[in-house]
């Protein structure tokens, strides 16, 4: 992953280092079960966790070293281990295979990111939480079809984010609990060379779950779910991303990216404030979707196991990750700095001349006895006359000047279809509804 769009905690999870210490971890920890079975003796795990002890430098050169000659990634590791801790160190990986290291790595590796991304959405939640209650009541118009339909409140707009988000948030922790799973179960997992009570003490000292049967790898299938998931985040990223872009717009300008002294919007025309933030959310949420289909095609391996899936995993593991991580915390920002501007809101709602009431009038037609139909069509031929002056005419006026209209309603029963509060009294129960 580029620098650009990585954030340090979350590269970690990803950096060679941190796999050597996990895949350290599992086979010390595997010695330590199979020391109390008597497979080894306990002075093999001691000597594991002495060396471990004094905090050794995880000499990742060296290691790739090795691997270049033996090309094999977990033999090289345990060569070079062998190397530091001595004689005793030749019991490790007894009746293990190297899917028992790398799947398990994983499936930590994994679940640490998700630790992460959990507290990135949990900020997201507390920034739309705080703009969506101080717009509770900001009036702002609906739109339907990029058109004007009827009117909301930007509060409403940011409770929509949240629950998404909250849902979302809601499927990454069943993710995180789906991927969270350990295999120690040998060669085409039948435990031939290996006892379960291994994988379950692994397993435990880890925090994971046994994974039920790994046939020697862990099921993709729990990889697919997982990166799908990231994948519905970042389109909900996206989809809030391309809300701000529209709302940005010139002749909208109803909210805005913060734009911070010195920023400069155009190489060429300097009166340009453009919503980079939210086009670079959309590009990223693009590249964390990219490694969906990738993971679904990592399901159908070859009998117990093969490593088409082992390439892929490489690249969408960390990008992924690193990209929603950044994605997350690059949202967060613009939520919290995100300027709004009622006045234009209310500018904009009241732009085509009170044509966002046309269907309280409908409605009220009907129950003074005049049919749908005919209802509808008194009421839309005075909305076109006002849409064809593009708001210049008044939608109120022209109906209280029409015969039909006036026959069953009184001026002043027209004039409460188009009272703007009407349309906010259940914002309240939506936001408990959203909120509690």
């Amino acid at each position: 992953m580029i620098p650009r769009y990585s954030r340090p905690a979350m590269t970690k999870t990803w950096e060679p280092e941190n796999r050597f210490r996990i895949w350290f971890e599992i086979e010390a920890h595997a010695t330590d079960a199979l020391a109390e079975l008597g497979v080894v003796p306990k002075s093999a795990a001691e000597a594991l966790w002495a060396w471990w002890a004094t905090n050794p430098a995880i000499d990742v050169a060296a290691i790739d070293a090795i691997e270049a000659v033996t090309k094999h990634d977990v033999i090289a590791f345990l060569t070079w281990v062998a190397e530091q801790v001595g004689d005793e160190a030749r019991f490790m990986h007894q009746g293990m295979t190297s899917s028992d290291v790398l799947d398990t790595c994983l499936a930590v590796q994994l679940t640490q990111a998700t630790d992460l991304l959990l507290a990135d959405m949990d900020a997201l939640l507390e920034a739309l939480k705080a703009r969506a209650m101080e717009h509770k009541f900001t009036p702002t118009i609906g739109r339907s079809h990029g058109i004007h339909a009827e009117p909301v409140t930007f509060g409403l707009k940011l409770a929509q984010a949240y629950a998404e988000f909250a849902r979302g948030r809601e499927r990454l922790v069943a993710a995180r609990a789906e991927i969270a799973t350990c295999a120690i179960s040998g060669a085409v997992g039948t435990f031939a060379n290996i006892d379960p009570k291994v994988e379950a003490h692994v397993a435990a000292k880890l925090g994971l779950s046994v994974e039920p049967v790994s046939t020697q790898v862990i099921p993709r299938d729990r990889h697919a779910m997982f990166f799908a998931i990231l994948g519905v985040i970042a389109s909900s990223i996206e989809r809030l991303a391309i809300e701000i872009r529209h709302l940005q717009r010139t002749e909208v300008l109803e909210a805005e990216e913060y734009f911070s002294p010195g920023q400069k919007g155009s190489s060429a025309m300097p009166h340009k404030r453009n919503p980079i933030l939210t086009e670079n959310l959309t590009g990223l949420a693009r590249m964390v979707r990219s490694a969906v289909t990738p993971a679904m095609e990592n399901v159908a391996l070859w009998h117990e196991r093969d490593i088409s899936h082992s390439s892929v995993e490489r690249y969408i593991g960390p990008d992924a990750t690193i990209t929603l991580d950044f994605a997350l915390g690059r949202l967060t920002g613009v939520v919290e700095k995100l300027l709004v501007y009622p006045v234009r809101m209310q500018k904009n709602l009241d732009r085509m001349g009170g044509l966002v009431h046309s269907q309280r009038v409908l409605l009220a037609l009907t129950q003074a006895g005049i049919s749908r139909e005919d209802s509808y069509a008194i009421v839309q031929r005075n909305a076109m006359k006002v849409w064809e002056s593009d708001g210049a005419l008044s939608l109120l006026e022209l109906l209280k000047a029409d015969p039909d209209v006036a026959a069953k309603m009184s001026a002043a029963e027209i004039e409460d279809r188009f009272n703007l509060d009407y349309h906010f009294k259940h914002v309240d129960t939506i936001f408990d509804r959203v909120f509690g």
